[in-house]
């Protein structure tokens, strides 16, 4: 055959790759790797597992108010998941975010009753406090340049141990005094604590507001230079401020959103049981860790989403409420976390193996 011949193309074959092809420079990957490279696909499924394991494991989840609580254990996790998964795409954690919970709590509860003011005034000051907690964090980080575990685990024992000294000086008891006849209680319960009715089913309202801070969140990432600041910073700091990220304002924010997350949720626990207990809030911070995690987070930071700790944090409301529902030993269930942290931590580095895999 000549070189004229081998040149020509087969009769009936187009010469290229024509429209809706592509050759090996451009191929695209499979729809089902792509999905599986999203970080939130793999809680998903998981989220799913657990759920129609439940379903029938424990027949008592398949009643809609059982579901209700279940709901609701998952977004008092899912509401502080949230900002935690933030500031991990940023790049760091927060070890403190659990105790700073009920500091927001104590602040607003004895602010009210010890001063005798209309409760909207210990909302406030409370709101200002878990803000400058969350500003100290982020200002000691940028500043010092030591780790934020190193800086969280400061803040977490001092905040720790302030909670409970402040509380016994200040109410000669290790819990606040109950605020509920005291002026503006019941808007403020309205606010952070109520439930509504849907089909004879009490629903607690912070499941709505779950739901419309993840929604805020993911368009925040997804659709603002304030989402692609959190995702440059967490990605490589430096490189980040050498094309212009102010990352200084990008890390502290980012801490702050954390102490408005404790704010919130300490509003809630302050106004859904009327008083404080002062040594509560240890531990919960790895469990909003873990939310985000196994919702794909990644502890290095540059990589994640807001609905991922969604399906994370139900995940864990799912299990909590189910065991309980089977009849199970409930002492199983930080034995149950730790297998779904381990195994979605394990799937998430099989996702991004197998993602920067096929894209070689």
């Amino acid at each position: 055959m000549s070189m004229a011949q081998q040149a020509d193309p087969a009769v009936g074959t187009p010469p290229g790759p024509g429209p809706g092809k592509a050759d090996g420079r451009t191929r695209q990957r499979p729809l089902a790797l792509r999905l599986l490279a999203r970080p939130e696909v793999g809680v998903f499924l998981g989220a799913l597992a657990v759920l129609v394991f439940f379903l029938f494991a424990a027949p008592p989840v398949r009643d809609g108010s059982s579901m209700a609580n279940i709901l609701y254990q998952s977004s008092t996790i899912g509401i502080m998941a949230l900002p935690v998964a933030l500031l991990m795409i940023g790049g760091e954690f927060d070890l403190s975010a659990g105790v700073a919970v009920i500091s927001s709590a104590l602040t607003a509860s004895m602010v009210s009753y010890q001063l005798t003011v209309n409760v909207w005034t210990g909302v406030l000051v409370a709101l200002v406090v878990s803000l400058a907690i969350g500003f100290f964090n982020g200002w000691m980080l940028v500043r010092t340049g030591l780790p934020s575990f190193l800086i969280t685990l400061g803040t977490f024992l001092i905040l720790q141990g302030a909670n409970l000294a402040i509380t016994k000086l200040v109410t000669g008891n290790v819990a606040t005094d109950d605020i509920s006849d005291m002026d503006g209680f019941a808007q403020a319960r309205d606010l952070f604590a109520s439930s509504f009715d849907v089909g004879g089913i009490q629903v607690k309202i912070t499941v709505v507001w779950w739901l419309v801070f993840a929604a805020l969140a993911t368009w925040v990432l997804l659709r603002t230079r304030y989402g692609n600041w959190v995702f440059a910073v967490g990605g490589n700091q430096e490189s980040a401020r050498a094309v212009g990220v102010p990352v200084t304002f990008t890390k502290i924010s980012l801490f702050m959103l954390v102490g408005l997350g404790a704010w919130f949720v300490g509003m809630h626990n302050l106004f859904s049981f009327n008083t404080v207990q002062s040594g509560e809030g240890v531990g919960q911070e790895l469990i909003y860790i873990a939310a985000a995690v196994i919702g794909g987070c990644l502890l290095t930071g540059g990589y994640g989403s807001a609905i991922g700790p969604v399906f994370g944090a139900f995940m864990f409301g799912m299990v909590q409420q189910g065991i309980v529902y089977a009849g199970w030993n409930p002492d199983w269930f930080k034995a149950f976390l730790g297998v779904m942290l381990l195994g979605a931590t394990l799937i998430n580095l099989w996702v991004r193996r197998t993602a920067t895999a096929t894209r070689r």
